[in-house]
């Protein structure tokens, strides 16, 4: 199994520009995948660049619906004449960030909701034998405060994000158990756990971003709430790899407990498994 990092907010080298954003190639024995579209275009630049032929993915996965996962949606539907794209039903509803009084729409592109690509999903939703999305992830422990400043449209109005639509993919490849996430809104613990509910069996990978930095008001989150996630994440027996979101303070804090357990992924990053 191998992962390539398209898209990520920062990079391994000059060779590959960089965003706000995410999006991972995952090539397993039996499929090829792209999990997230980053914000633009940006992904199917960094995949020439890293061998990856988009025409040649044979499903996608957009994690939640916000833009830095998806936007990149139109240019992959154009590009890639075959594959579905697996999109929580809730993903394409109105999604905002506020920073001080300024409030700004980061949601999916609506146009390409009723695309006939598109497979919208709720609840656990296997996609094949070997390949499971979940979201509704209930737990509530170590939430991020991070999440404070992201906001959805619900029937009564605007309210605090509770990130219904964010889903998980869980990848079975021979005996291991592979955790891909976006940024965790839902908390890293919570999915994490989540997983082992529905596989009884601790991921043996973690890939994702855990949304420990807030960008819209550049803060990381509190060092003591870091420090119980990474206490968590270490008596998982998990290798974790992350990025995007969890933010250079909290890394750092992740790494002090976790050790060469966990490592960063820039765009370039190629990890084989």
């Amino acid at each position: 199994m191998e992962i390539k990092v398209l898209a990520e907010d920062t990079s391994n080298s000059p060779a590959f520009r960089r965003e706000h954003g995410l999006s991972l190639y995952i090539e397993t024995k039996g499929s090829k995948i792209l999990f997230d579209m980053g914000a633009s275009d940006l992904f199917l630049e960094n995949a020439k660049k890293l061998n990856v032929n988009i025409k040649d993915i044979d499903l996608a996965v957009i994690s939640h619906g916000h833009y830095d996962h998806g936007g990149g949606l139109k240019v992959f539907l154009n590009e890639n004449n075959k594959a579905k794209v697996y999109v929580n039903h809730k993903a394409f509803g109105n999604h905002y960030s506020k920073k001080s009084e300024r409030v700004a729409y980061i949601g999916l592109d609506k146009n390409l909701e009723n695309h006939d690509r598109i497979v919208l999903t709720d609840g656990v939703f296997p996609i094949n034998p070997d390949l499971l999305l979940f979201s509704w992830v209930t737990g509530n422990e170590l939430l991020s405060s991070c999440n404070n400043s992201l906001f959805a449209e619900e029937r009564n109005g605007i309210a605090e994000d509770e990130f219904a639509h964010e889903q998980n993919l869980i990848i079975i490849e021979g005996d291991k158990v592979i955790l891909i996430a976006g940024c965790a809104h839902r908390g890293i613990v919570n999915i994490v756990k989540s997983s082992v509910y529905l596989k009884n069996k601790q991921p043996d990978f973690v890939f994702g971003g855990f949304h420990l930095y807030n960008y819209g008001e550049g803060i990381s989150e509190d060092p003591s709430v870091v420090t119980q996630v990474g206490e968590f994440l270490k008596g998982t027996g998990s290798i974790y790899y992350t990025g995007h979101c969890t933010g250079n303070e909290s890394f750092g804090l992740l790494k002090k407990i976790l050790g060469d357990r966990i490592q960063y992924l820039s765009t370039g990053s190629v990890v084989e498994i």
